[in-house]
């Protein structure tokens, strides 16, 4: 059994989670109140969102470019089944399918579904994903414990390696199937599920990313920081190429949200258990890791104006986390393609992505969203929406990194830190485009805080963060 690094951090997350849901739930006992004694009220007419019913389709292309990976093209679509519609905004079942690929080899090909109809009295969610990536990002461990050199990145500085000195080539396989049923209120449920995982880890391709680039682009041919790993022995060697793994889940969750795509009030609290035995897997040894998730939707203005936020922790329990395994957030059940932490798009905006890596991390997403504009088009029910947001995180349960291998004096002894980990943080703005609530084109532009955790990003998806 690991010891938590930072006890006092995680005793005071759980007591906020604790105090927030116990408010929360306060909170919730009055809306109802005060909602029935509004029933009760004669308001003007005013008008009503359409009810939608039946299968509803959103899609979009994708076309993009990247200099380092070629032209992106491709598709997604999300459709969703509203039933008789007497729950919408709530859907019944919902099919997405993502097709985009890079003209040099990284991609996403993946199917997801969620369904209320399969069992009887049963949620289903399954997911089958494969996501190559020619250039994924590695910036090692503990957070600001690995110093990160932007100058070693930087073409024409004097410092310069190579431009993909933090990163590796990933091919990811996920197949996964969880499992939601009631207890006796229907607020309370229990998760379980299974998922299989193949993650294949190898060198940067620079041949195929080099292909068709003028002389004065070729990446040079210098070994990038997993290779360094690799040689001081930092990145173990029966972990070098990567693994597959099978993930049991069980899970707790608490969800009082009135719209999923969108909440204006409610909590949903979980908190999972995930293990993967060795037997299971090509691993040397398995592990068994907790993760506890809280987010919460407040109304400030109806309709229009909200806070919510979510707060996350995720520790290794029992075992080892080998470091392919390490970015991964094990949630009781998600859509998203990515379940990664911490940075990027889907933890930390605006923060180099896999910049916070460790065997436990905490953080925390504070978003204030505003619906500005709301209309009928076409017989279907639009929104716009902008929303600021404040996210932060930081590595909590370190990562063993034996260094005795490093060279004394070398540019590579002054990349590490010890006790140099604190809080990540970014801010941001972005700006949503929802149509019948429940399909959201979402953009979303971060700015880090500290120039350790890169600069800038910016996030073109579906739907909001949390």
């Amino acid at each position: 059994m690991k010891k938590f690094t930072t006890r006092s951090i995680l005793v005071s997350f759980l007591i906020l989670v604790f105090t927030l849901s116990v408010s929360a739930q306060k909170q919730d006992n009055k809306d109802k109140k005060e909602a029935k004694k509004e029933h009760s009220k004669k308001e003007p007419a005013k008008k009503k969102e359409k009810i939608k019913k039946g299968w509803n389709l959103g899609a979009l292309p994708v076309v993009s470019f990247d200099s380092d990976l070629g032209f992106e093209f491709g598709a997604l679509m999300n459709l969703y089944d509203y039933g008789d519609g007497s729950k919408y905004p709530n859907f019944q079942q919902s099919l997405y399918a993502e097709v985009s690929f890079f003209t040099k080899g990284s991609g996403i090909f993946r199917v997801n579904y969620d369904t209320r109809k399969l069992i009887k009295g049963m949620r289903v969610f399954a997911d089958l994903s494969y996501m190559p990536d020619q250039i994924y990002a590695f910036y090692g461990f503990n957070g600001y414990d690995a110093v990160y050199q932007p100058t070693w990145i930087e073409p024409g500085d004097a410092a310069y390696k190579t431009k993909v000195f933090y990163r590796y080539k990933r091919k990811f396989f996920r197949a996964k199937i969880d499992f939601r049923g009631d207890f006796s209120n229907n607020k309370l449920h229990w998760v379980a599920g299974v998922g299989l995982y193949s993650i294949k880890v190898l060198p940067v391709d620079l041949a195929r990313l080099n292909k068709g680039k003028k002389p004065s682009d070729i990446l040079p041919d210098t070994a990038g920081i997993y290779d360094k790993y690799l040689d001081w022995g930092i990145i173990p060697q029966n972990e070098k190429n990567g693994g597959v793994f099978t993930v049991f889940k069980a899970a707790f969750e608490y969800d009082s949200r009135d719209n999923e795509a969108n909440p204006s009030k409610g909590i949903w609290f979980e908190t999972v258990l995930a293990a993967a035995p060795g037997f299971t897997s090509n691993m040397a040894s398995g592990f068994l890791k907790l993760s506890i998730t809280q987010r919460q939707y407040i109304t400030l203005a109806k309709n229009t104006l909200f806070f919510d936020y979510r707060l996350g922790a995720q520790f290794t329990l029992a075992g080892h986390s080998p470091f392919y395994v390490s970015p991964l957030f094990f949630y009781a059940h998600s859509t998203k393609a990515y379940n990664e932490v911490l940075g990027g798009g889907g933890s930390l905006r605006g923060i180099l992505r896999n910049r916070v890596v460790g065997d436990g991390i905490a953080f925390g997403n504070f978003e204030l969203r505003w619906k500005f504009v709301q209309f009928t088009l076409a017989n279907q029910n639009f929104y716009l929406g902008v929303n600021m947001f404040f996210d932060t995180g930081m590595v909590i349960q370190k990562t063993n990194v034996d260094t005795k291998n490093v060279p004394a004096g070398s540019v590579y002894s002054e990349y590490f830190k010890t006790g140099a980990e604190k809080l990540h943080n970014s801010a941001g703005l972005g700006l949503k485009i929802a149509m019948n609530e429940n399909f959201i084109v979402s953009v979303d532009y971060g700015k880090a805080f500290n120039y350790q955790d890169g600069n800038s990003g910016l996030y073109i998806g579906l739907g909001y963060l949390f």
